[in-house]
């Protein structure tokens, strides 16, 4: 129809670059959906994974798919039908939020309505923009670095305020000690 639509075969895309995903963008499908955040995910170096639906409460058709970095969340032990821990496993996930939302409207076609482009983990390196991709994964890497350091600066800036409330303390209770043996070697 405009710009902003996204054809099933060939998307036809807006938004600038026509690159990667934006609220608004439209499908004619799930399934093309699905097709173009895995084109994009392997472009921009992640692996896509097919996360959360949502269905119609009449027949049961999916209304909603929530489509996520394979990195989004964090693994969780789980327990078999008998209430056994499973086999413990490396996991992958490391509580990304990259992902993008597509919903069914009431012409049929599915809309993405909402899109988080940025990950809290380096990205692949692509094998034709090698350069490109290793400026991105370290730019990614010193972020999650930069965040790191801020959270320990505040802690260590909390523990550092609640040492000195702490000496002061001390010190005021070494103060009165000394005051109490002064007066009594006075009295003696």
């Amino acid at each position: 129809m405009n710009g902003s639509r996204a054809g099933e075969d060939t998307p036809e895309l807006g938004n600038g670059d026509g690159n990667e995903p934006y609220v608004g963008m439209e499908f004619d499908s799930e399934d093309a959906a699905k097709k173009f955040y895995d084109e994009y995910a392997r472009r921009v170096g992640f692996k896509m994974r097919i996360d959360q639906c949502r269905r119609s409460e009449v027949d049961k058709t999916i209304i909603s798919r929530r489509l996520s970095c394979n990195k989004e969340g964090y693994y969780t032990k789980s327990k078999n039908q008998f209430g056994q821990v499973r086999k413990q496993h490396t996991s992958s996930r490391q509580g990304c939020n990259a992902m993008m939302l597509a919903r069914v409207n009431k012409f049929g076609k599915w809309v993405v309505t909402r899109f988080e482009k940025e990950h809290t983990h380096p990205l692949a390196i692509s094998q034709g923009d090698c350069k490109e991709g290793k400026i991105q994964a370290l730019t990614a890497e010193l972020k999650l670095q930069d965040g790191l350091i801020k959270f320990y600066r505040e802690h260590l800036s909390t523990f550092l305020g609640d040492i000195e409330q702490q000496t002061q303390v001390l010190s005021a209770k070494i103060q009165v000690a000394v005051n109490n043996m002064r007066e009594l070697e006075t009295k003696y």
